[in-house]
């Protein structure tokens, strides 16, 4: 069909504006039934868990708080950072001594962290 030419009419029924469509004593009815704000529920949240649950647990949870009080949070946190990461080292050292592979090595930090949950280092 190389050169035919194909011509086609669209018809519509429209014969409106496209303006609003809803007049007259619709409209004002709809325009009532419509809030001019939305208001939004404030979603309830609880403040954020910042502390550790076991904080006081523990036998060496006092001195842990006292020496966080006596040396203040910031210098306490370099601290504890700096001794979690020796420790962790430490942990990596005794790993590669005995062989185990990093699964088993990940598993022993996470143990030691529980412990010291427990015993109220992270306190």
């Amino acid at each position: 069909m190389a050169g035919a030419s194909v011509s086609a009419t669209l018809y519509s029924s429209f014969n409106g504006s496209w303006g609003l469509s809803v007049q007259g004593e619709d409209h004002s009815l709809l325009m009532k039934s419509v809030p001019t704000q939305v208001k939004f529920a404030k979603p309830i949240r609880s403040n954020p868990m910042m502390k550790n649950v076991n904080e006081g647990k523990g036998v060496f949870a006092p001195i842990v708080v006292v020496t966080r009080n006596v040396v203040g949070k910031k210098r306490f946190n370099q601290l504890r950072g700096k001794a979690i990461a020796l420790h962790s080292q430490v942990i990596t050292e005794f790993c590669k001594s005995i062989g185990a592979d990093a699964k088993q090595r990940q598993g022993l930090i996470r143990l030691a962290k529980k412990n010291g949950e427990k015993l109220g280092f992270l306190a």
